[in-house]
């Protein structure tokens, strides 16, 4: 999870979240699960839940993206909103906290409407649908529009699979198999994370290696079936 800033990818202590109803702690879980509506209060049981929603919400996403959809912030907002409002009384709503990784700051949380409004125009218009007859060309569409989203990080939590939830869906307009994103583990993930910080620079080739690795572990399993 990324902390609190005055805590987001996955697990509460990931990040450094002040504030708000989304920066509240699930009473008894000693700061390791956020306030929810279901009255989790373990770690190990908010990551079953989520991604047991997170497995319905892209189906359900399949269904109502279709292969000619451009995709829009309020778009993004409502992948969110599929996903996690069964959990969260915030899901799809912008965060009102800063975040950071360590010593690395997402964007200030006054700043994120007008940068998600930014990445509607440039990104999002550019890069969807995302239908441009190569596989390398859709692998570049999905590095960029990811690693922006990354770099906004528009939520309390979910921002990470949020956004993988987003480049499925993009994968799936290019005709792509489903994504795999398993072996984000270990070195793979510090490799991630450093090529999210590389789009701080507009450099996307880390991002667009990391996906290309990721498309070709889905190809060839798509092959053995």
């Amino acid at each position: 999870m990324a902390k609190e800033k005055g805590t987001s990818l996955k697990k509460a202590g990931r990040y450094d979240a002040s504030g708000l109803v989304e920066a509240q702690f699930e009473p008894g879980s000693r700061r390791r699960v956020l306030k929810n509506l279901l009255g989790v209060k373990t770690r190990r049981e908010m990551d079953r839940v989520e991604q047991r929603e997170q497995f319905r919400a892209l189906e359900q996403l399949i269904e109502l993206y279709g292969q000619d959809h451009r995709f829009t912030a309020a778009d993004v907002c409502n992948i969110h909103r599929i996903w996690l409002s069964p959990i969260y009384a915030w899901a799809g709503q912008y965060r009102q906290v800063n975040l950071t990784k360590g010593d690395f700051p997402f964007a200030a949380a006054r700043q994120v409407p007008r940068l998600m409004a930014g990445f509607e125009r440039g990104p999002l218009r550019t890069f969807t649908p995302c239908r441009f007859g190569t596989t390398a060309k859709a692998v570049r569409a999905i590095a960029v529009v990811h690693t922006e989203l990354i770099l906004i990080h528009p939520f309390r939590e979910g921002n990470g699979r949020a956004a993988r939830l987003l480049a499925m869906l993009m994968a799936s307009q290019a005709g792509l198999p489903l994504l795999d994103f398993g072996g984000l583990r270990g070195r793979r993930r510090k490799e991630y994370f450093a090529a999210v910080q590389a789009g701080l620079d507009r450099n996307y080739k880390p991002m667009e290696e990391i996906f290309s690795a990721v498309v070709e572990k889905a190809l060839l399993s798509l092959k053995k079936r």
